[in-house]
């Protein structure tokens, strides 16, 4: 994107099966980097997901790979978690899907999370790759409220879109700089503020700084409220960390 440039939102082509499965590659890719960084004292330091600390949160990551692998898993941790939602006062049936994930892998240790991630995180990427054009357009999820989504958005980026938040998560918690891209991090930015778009009305201007930056709009001449900050910490914003204000008050669940 051109410095300057304001991008409509609506005219943001979507992330689709053969890109997200390269993204979802490089993701993969980095977050592994990341995990092998992480020092002995700093697996139960917390993070901006208050129920959980650096541990949990990789513990999380490793679960879901799990899942997307292997059907059996999956339909576990869904059938698990509809019964922990309730329990955990969850908010969305996700948030007892997470749960189950977690639960059931209580004995991983800080030593063996680096490389358990590189394990399943190939066997999951090959499962997806693979996973037939019919199946993934099947509606059968509902992560939220009156949000029902086919199959393929999980499976094509909405998992991909959980490793890359955590990434941020775990660099904020460990101190670590978030190395963010205009070819990886601005193209998921991207698709974030697109899919954003489609769940209000009301007109914006994002100003979004950084690497991954971007000037988004809803009109093709901007309009409505303008927001200058950083792409990271306005993806963060929309996903629940930090404190929304004006137009950032319309939420997306990554």
């Amino acid at each position: 994107m051109t410095a300057g440039t304001v991008t409509q939102a609506a005219t943001i082509p979507r992330i689709h099966h053969e890109e997200a499965m390269t993204i979802t590659a490089e993701e993969n890719r980095r977050l592994g980097d990341l995990l092998v960084a992480i020092k002995p004292d700093q697996w139960s330091l917390p993070t901006d997901c208050t129920r959980w600390d650096v541990r949990a949160i990789v513990v999380h990551l490793i679960a879901g790979p799990e899942a997307q692998a292997s059907v059996i898993e999956f339909v576990r941790q869904v059938v698990v978690g509809s019964r922990l939602t309730k329990q955990i006062g969850g908010i969305y049936p996700v948030d007892g899907w997470n749960e189950a994930g977690l639960r059931a892998r209580s004995p991983l240790t800080p030593a063996d999370l680096p490389q358990s991630w590189s394990s399943v995180a190939a066997k999951a990427l090959h499962a997806r790759r693979r996973m037939p054009r019919p199946i993934r357009a099947l509606p059968l999820l509902r992560p939220a409220p009156k949000m029902w989504k086919p199959l393929g958005y999980l499976y094509d980026i909405g998992f991909t879109r959980d490793v890359w938040m955590h990434r941020v998560d775990l660099s904020h918690a460990i101190g670590r700089t978030f190395d963010a891209t205009a070819a990886q991090d601005g193209r998921i930015v991207a698709d974030i503020i697109a899919e954003w778009a489609t769940t209000h009305e009301d007109p914006f201007t994002l100003n979004l700084s950084g690497p991954a930056g971007g000037i988004y709009s809803r009109d093709p001449v901007p309009t409505g409220d303008r927001i200058d900050m950083d792409a990271i910490d306005c993806c963060r914003i929309l996903s629940g960390r930090g404190t929304p204000f004006g137009v950032l008050h319309h939420p997306l669940l990554l």
